[in-house]
């Protein structure tokens, strides 16, 4: 089957959950044998890379701004795609899904799959008119796609209750993680279990603001219990350089505080693997695929109390009141004070991620979705939307 994957700023990736999503699935599928097209940004994924562990990478035009290089990227993309005559062209995310009525228009061969990825018009970040061009993008998604897959089921259920749309839960994956040595960490001071780590976008609306101020809260109340801590936080800017600046003038003077940049490959396992806790103070999500991973390396989190944190985290121990820093802090400080009930609930998650959220299993559905699209499937989903 030739797949062609539009909506990522590319791969492999160097952030971004959407971009870990397409690396993996796509890479999976390639082993799986088939031929697999993924559309990048030249300023994301450098344009000599033409294949990458199996799959192929097109590079097209994109205009760089907060505001147009999703949608211009999308765009050209999908023309490309069109003249490629691809089986099935996958949009990932629902600002890509804007444009997924184009395929449809031009091509009825094609089949049109749509993954929403998060209900993205609840961050911060975008003014009124990107949100309704957002909520656009979920009616045109659920409307358009021949199958629509949600990552979480709270996306799933929203997607019914808003737009009567039946999508399938197919969540983000996890590979099989090795303990790691340390030797890498030493270049920011941290010391193995000594610090809580975080692993995001520096966007608004991802929390890390709550979790500095919590981490404050936190050392004053506790002097001695947290004294030989730091907290690391892992990420950078995505067109959000005030907030960043924001961030490191709430951490400034305070020696605790480790900003490490965007990181990858064998620093950031070691980043996962030697933690004593990863935090994810997250306002709105999808299902984060940082959650995933620190799991898979037997690490338990701690997560604001959203639905889509409680679908993976069941524990309402590992739970902290949304938006709420002094619930965040005391629940550090209680759980600094719990290594055995780290360790065995880092334990616990490891099971649970190897069980339920293995790419391997991910693309297998996957690829029942789209061998699943064909005139009859097309008549009732027609006939649904009536």
């Amino acid at each position: 089957m030739r797949i062609a994957m539009i909506g990522q700023k590319g791969v492999p990736a160097i952030y971004g959950g959407i971009e870990r999503h397409v690396e993996e699935l796509s890479v999976e599928l390639a082993k799986q044998g088939h031929d697999v097209f993924v559309y990048a940004r030249e300023w994301f994924t450098d344009k000599k890379i033409k294949k990458y562990q199996g799959v192929n990478i097109i590079h097209t035009p994109t205009l760089r701004t907060k505001h147009l290089d999703a949608i211009v990227h999308t765009l050209t993309s999908t023309i490309h795609a069109l003249i490629q005559k691809p089986d099935v062209i996958h949009y990932h995310g629902v600002g890509p899904a804007l444009l997924s009525w184009i395929p449809r228009l031009f091509s009825s061969k094609i089949k049109v799959v749509v993954t929403m990825h998060c209900l993205d018009r609840y961050h911060q970040k975008w003014g009124f008119f990107a949100r309704f061009m957002l909520r656009v993008g979920e009616w045109a998604g659920c409307t358009f796609a021949h199958q629509a897959i949600s990552v979480s089921k709270t996306i799933q259920g929203y997607c019914l209750n808003e737009y009567r749309t039946s999508t399938t839960y197919i969540p983000n994956g996890i590979k099989t993680n090795e303990h790691q040595n340390y030797s890498l960490i030493d270049q920011w001071n941290l010391t193995p279990q000594k610090y809580i780590l975080m692993v995001s976008r520096l966007v608004k609306h991802k929390g890390a603001h709550y979790l500095l101020e919590a981490w404050q809260i936190a050392r004053q109340q506790n002097p001695e219990l947290l004294k030989d801590y730091k907290l690391a936080i892992v990420g950078d800017a995505v067109f959000t350089d005030d907030y960043v600046a924001k961030l490191r003038q709430i951490a400034r003077g305070d020696n605790s505080v480790v900003f490490t940049g965007w990181q990858k490959s064998q620093e950031l396992a070691e980043l996962y693997d030697n933690t004593t806790l990863l935090v994810h103070p997250s306002e709105n999500e999808g299902l984060p695929i940082t959650i995933l991973q620190a799991m898979s390396y037997a690490k338990p989190v701690l997560v604001s109390d959203i639905a889509e944190h409680k679908e993976v985290v069941s524990d309402e121990d590992f739970w902290f009141s949304n938006t709420d820093v002094y619930s965040l802090a005391e629940k550090i400080a209680e759980l600094i004070q719990k290594p055995e009930l780290l360790k065995e609930k880092g334990k616990a998650n490891k099971i649970l991620v190897e069980k339920n959220y293995r790419w391997e299993d991910i693309a297998k559905q996957t690829i029942a979705i789209y061998s699943s699209i064909n005139t009859d499937t097309l008549k009732k989903l027609q006939a649904l939307r009536a």
